[in-house]
């Protein structure tokens, strides 16, 4: 291989990638990689990426070949990439789709086929899969319709995942008419992005489409694309979220962007339960149960109304019961929404087999370029802990380590220098623990929604805050999930769920959306220095590198002296 020593990216016999950063060629490196390798770790200077199984197949189901995956890493590579890595991806990449699930003639009976007989031999014998298929059959292996979602489930846990070709149920008949203007009078009509996924995942109504994930930014419009695919397919749909705030949401947006009245859509929640022919509802209600031996109570509503298509929205969120739920209704078409796919559990294969592959992912940066997202500066900012202080983390155990180092109350100070100099911005203040929250929202006079905030009091809040009426609102962690603020363009995360990537994703997401004055958006993360906040702050952020952001480090005393500065300036002007 000639001299490429300018190339960024070395590949590795383990299937690791590193990857320099800064060089004129990094940018195009991470873009051609991203699609099918996971980033593992992204210190300031060389970034190590994996190569996985499901990175793979989520990638091959999104229409890339295992020629293209090769041809970027050689592309990229400084030296030559090993041979074992090429075949490695060559081989992944076929296992998908080489057993296939498709009905069996005009009934409901299921079979699972494959050209290689010794494959349908190895899921005839392998424990897992033993007891969901029957006696082969002309070189196919019955699946009762009970089973289509488990024995995917448990294919991919062998190595084998399927292509599920069984078609669905139509579902009863619901017009769904996209409308021309907004009740504000704006012109209204998908992004070509928007238009682009709603079709990749239809796929012209052919059990090609019908299931799968669509991920997308926060304020990149996912309900769009969840309102595309209703009126796309036309049937009766059940759209399931994360709270009451998204059960609202998504009503509004609902009547706002389509035909359909206050009489077709309904909420199915703590507070009414309606089943209408669109009908929308939270993961908590669908998991209530009395006791923990009970069933759920609510579970009956995935069958109760001949839905055409269900909506995951924020699926990785989806609760482990739901996945139960959605493994016996493989029939119905099966939309899922997302920023990220990231999941903390560890199930990122179980929303690959059970709602469906990856089928459409659009880069951060890509949209921020073109304007339908905000531009973001994402700045870490390092504060000290006193003495004292310093001395009880010391002695503390790791848990009681991060609770100190996430309240250390020297943040409050860089908080007010960050308030004073975006005085004229609206700012949200999160964080993770409800004592710190309460002091904080006590000394600068600034409204507090937590968990405990009624229903009412919360929409109120949001809407002064909207407004710019008040324009500093504190949130709990109800803050992550579907919260509707576009003009809120300045975020301070005060503490987090330990190393939580989608947390990280949610949170900047929710100043993304564009400004009408076109300015970018600023997202801050106060950090106590050289404590194990610093060290979980790492892994959040391997979702900013993964999108293609950077992000300062800063000291606190820089920051606040910035800060005043900024807001002296600022003072003198006006006055």
């Amino acid at each position: 291989m000639n001299n490429r020593s300018d190339h960024p990216l070395i590949v590795q016999s383990d299937r690791s990638l590193l990857l320099e950063v800064g060089g004129e060629r990094y940018a195009s490196a991470r873009d051609a990689i991203a699609p099918f390798c996971e980033l593992v770790k992204s210190p300031e200077h060389i970034h190590t990426y994996a190569i996985t199984p499901l990175s793979i197949w989520n990638a091959a189901a999104a229409g890339l070949s295992g020629e293209a995956m090769a041809a970027a890493l050689t592309d990229h590579s400084r030296y030559e990439v090993p041979a074992n890595v090429l075949r490695d991806i060559r081989d992944l990449h076929d296992r998908y789709g080489r057993l296939k699930l498709r009905r069996h003639g005009d009934g409901e009976d299921l079979v699972l086929e494959a050209e290689d007989d010794t494959l349908l031999d190895q899921v005839s014998h392998a424990a897992l899969t033993r007891d969901l298929v029957g006696e082969r059959v002309n070189g196919s292996l019955p699946v009762a319709v009970a089973n289509r979602g488990e024995i995917k489930r448990a294919l991919i846990k062998l190595g084998w995942p399927v292509e599920d070709l069984a078609g669905y149920v139509d579902g009863g008949p619901l017009e769904v008419a996209l409308r021309g203007a907004t009740d504000n009078g704006a012109a209204f009509a998908l992004r070509d992005y928007q238009h682009e996924a709603v079709e990749v995942f239809h796929r012209d109504g052919s059990v090609q489409g019908g299931s799968g994930v669509i991920v997308l930014p926060c304020g990149a419009g996912k309900t769009v694309v969840g309102i595309g695919a209703m009126a796309r397919i036309g049937r009766k749909t059940l759209i399931l979220t994360t709270n009451h705030t998204a059960v609202k949401q998504w009503r509004r947006e609902l009547l706002d962007k389509t035909e359909l009245t206050e009489d077709d859509i309904g909420e199915y929640t703590g507070v009414v339960k309606e089943v209408r022919p669109v009908t929308v509802t939270t993961y908590q209600i669908l998991t209530y149960r009395r006791r923990k031996t009970e069933p759920f109570v609510h579970f009956e509503l995935f069958s109760r109304n001949d839905w055409g298509l269900i909506i995951y929205d924020e699926v990785h969120m989806l609760p482990a019961p739901v996945f139960r739920a959605t493994a016996d209704i493989q029939a119905t078409r099966r939309l899922g929404l997302t920023a990220t796919l990231v999941r903390e559990d560890g199930h990122e294969d179980d929303v690959f087999t059970l709602i469906g592959p990856k089928r459409f992912d659009v880069p951060w940066k890509v949209l921020e370029r073109r304007g339908w997202i905000a531009e973001a500066l994402c700045r870490e900012v390092r504060v000290p802990l006193d003495a004292a202080l310093r001395k009880r983390y010391v002695l503390a155990d790791q848990r009681a380590q991060f609770r100190l180092a996430s309240e250390n109350p020297a943040k409050l100070d860089v908080l007010e220098a960050i308030l004073e100099a975006h005085a004229s911005d609206l700012v949200l203040v999160i964080g993770q623990y409800l004592d710190q929250l309460d002091q904080i929202a006590e000394r600068i006079g600034a409204p507090l929604i937590t968990g405990k905030t009624p229903k009412d009091e919360r929409i109120e809040r949001y809407a002064e805050f909207s407004s710019g009426k008040r324009p500093v609102l504190i949130v709990s962690k109800v803050g992550n999930f579907a919260v509707d603020l576009p003009e809120a363009r300045v975020i301070v995360q005060l503490s987090g769920t330990f190393g939580s990537r989608q947390e990280e994703a949610q949170r900047l997401g929710r100043v993304l959306r564009p400004k009408a004055d076109g300015r970018g958006a600023r997202f801050y993360t106060l950090v106590s220095d050289e404590t194990n906040e610093q060290d979980f702050a790492q892994h959040r952020q391997l979702f900013l590198t993964e999108q293609g952001y950077a992000y300062e480090i800063l000291d606190a005393d820089a920051v606040t002296r910035a800060c005043h500065e900024v807001g002296q300036t600022r003072q003198g002007s006006e006055a």
